[in-house]
């Protein structure tokens, strides 16, 4: 059953009413079929406080795109704008206007290029290019934002704890701890990003995966309050999932309780010619109580049941968590290497919140319009450099140098291919200080990322499963120096502009002051 209002607040009124208003404007004035481009991108990375991010996951493109295809103004928008009235009670939207709209008001003129899902990208760059008649591609924005911006900011936050976690079993969470129905698209993002599977049944069905999941501390509640106690609960569990029997041990006491019932429960389980899966880990500290539940597990056999550790979980944690096994674990007759290999990391809160970062930058603003024949460069200032984008219609490259590592991402105006140049400037986008010097002999590949995804509405592009966009993923961070993945405080991987590029945006500042 579809929520009460879904129509309406998530089809194409799904944007601001300034979008709207704006819109009109342009009918009015005649200019609401000119041809326009506008660039969304994000200003910084995601920046937790205690740690920052150097570099970020493009996701969200598959959904904002079907939500475009999908969405137009019907009968049921019209009603509402009509009623609509300003502060005189005079209608706010004036007949003509809503007429055009339900006639054109829809994305089949739009045309959009991207960079596809999965990919590393870094602040500046046009994650998407939009073209087309300037009301429909003005009254796009919100929506597009919304639905790239967030997938993005959870993509971002789950390569990073993947990547910390060195590649272990990482599952998602957050469904009880998100914002509404958003989560469902949190879950997508977490999959690019690097989870393994997510606890939310219903998107990882959809999705294609099986969702994942133990027990609460309430099911052994439940039969202690019985009188069955803790190993009452575990045996029940393990008789109805014999070869599923992953345990929460702490609901009493970890080290006194939890871990020997398990044992003694996994010991039937084999006897029976089952095996256990493994322990759950949700309070306490885990890095110390993985160490002593992995030397009782060795102890009793079961030197590779599995260890999850879902408490509070982020980047940050999981390197704390590490370390401190590979510095104690010898302590204990514990291989730190087998029990780091052994860790599942169940992430909630930290990962679908996007804690201590809770929304990524990313604006959507016009860089030209046409005359007809050419795109006419449009820029806009600010008192703030940062806020000063990048104009004209323009290309990204990633320039990669000869030992196969992404050196920069550069921006330039036209046709113009690095990768054939013999020496190429890369200037900083706001500093005219700071500049390299690239010559052909130090770059192994040019890269164009942005690929082309709409022609006039119409889908020219084959979307990749999330398998492919993971693998992408890993591909381009491969491509990162460590110094971009550092956890805190990363290296600033370089966005350029061309010579062309930059001379066009010094040009335009001078001539708008």
């Amino acid at each position: 059953m579809k929520r009460k209002g879904s129509q309406t607040s998530e089809g194409i009124l799904f944007t601001d009413q300034y979008q709207l208003t704006m819109a009109q404007l342009y009918f009015t004035t005649g200019i609401h079929e000119k041809e326009s481009q506008f660039d969304h991108f994000f200003r910084s990375y995601p920046d937790y406080g205690s740690h920052q991010a150097g570099y970020c996951i493009n996701a969200g493109l598959e959904w904002a795109v079907k939500w475009m295809m999908n969405s137009r103004f019907g009968e049921e928008e019209i009603k509402h704008l009509r009623a609509q009235t300003g502060l005189t009670g005079e209608p706010l939207f004036k007949d003509d206007f809503l007429n055009w709209l339900s006639e054109y008001g829809n994305f089949e003129g739009i045309t959009m290029f991207a960079i596809p899902e999965g990919r590393v990208v870094h602040p500046n760059v046009p994650l998407n290019v939009v073209q087309g008649p300037l009301a429909m591609a003005q009254i796009l924005e919100s929506s597009l934002l919304n639905k790239i911006n967030y997938q993005t900011l959870i993509a971002t936050k789950a390569a990073r704890i993947k990547d910390t976690a060195r590649g272990q079993q990482l599952i998602e969470f957050g469904l009880r701890r998100g914002q509404d129905i958003g989560v469902n698209a949190g879950v997508r993002a977490a999959l690019i990003g690097g989870a393994d599977f997510s606890s939310n049944v219903g998107i990882s069905h959809s999705l294609g995966y099986p969702p994942k999941g133990t027990h609460g501390h309430s099911m052994v509640q439940v039969f202690m309050a019985m009188g069955e106690g803790e190993l009452g609960a575990f045996r029940a569990y393990a008789e109805l999932y014999p070869d599923d029997c992953l345990l929460l041990v702490d609901t009493i006491n970890t080290l006194q309780s939890g871990i020997p019932n398990a044992i003694v429960v996994f010991e039937e389980l084999r006897r029976k010619g089952h095996e256990p899966v493994g322990i759950r880990l949700d309070s306490g500290d885990l890095a110390y109580l993985s160490i002593q539940a992995a030397a009782m597990l060795d102890k009793a056999g079961f030197p590779d049941t599995k260890i999850v550790l879902s408490n509070q979980i982020d980047e940050l944690v999981v390197w704390q968590i590490i370390t401190q096994i590979e510095e104690e674990a010898p302590r204990f007759g514990v291989d730190p290497d087998h029990l780091i290999k052994r860790l599942v990391y169940g992430v909630g809160t930290n990962l679908i919140t996007s804690k201590g970062a809770p929304a990524l930058d990313g604006v959507y603003k016009l860089v030209a319009l046409s005359n007809g024949k050419d795109w006419m460069p449009s820029i806009k200032l600010s008192e703030s450099r940062e806020k000063t984008h990048n104009p004209g219609s323009k290309k990204v490259w990633r320039i990669y140098d000869k030992r196969g590592k992404a050196t920069a991402d550069l921006l330039t105006l036209g046709e113009m291919n690095p990768a054939q140049i013999d020496e190429i400037i890369l200037h900083h986008p706001l500093d005219h200080t700071k500049y390299r010097i690239l010559k052909s002999e130090e770059i192994s590949k040019a890269e164009p990322l942005l690929e082309k995804i709409l022609d006039r509405g119409k889908l020219v592009y084959e979307f990749p499963s999330i398998e492919d966009m993971r693998s992408q993923r890993e591909k381009d961070m491969d491509c990162l120096d460590l110094g971009i993945k550092r956890i805190v405080n990363p290296h600033i991987y370089h966005v350029s502009l061309s010579e062309e590029l930059w001379n066009l945006k010094q040009e335009l500042i001078g001539s708008t002051k």
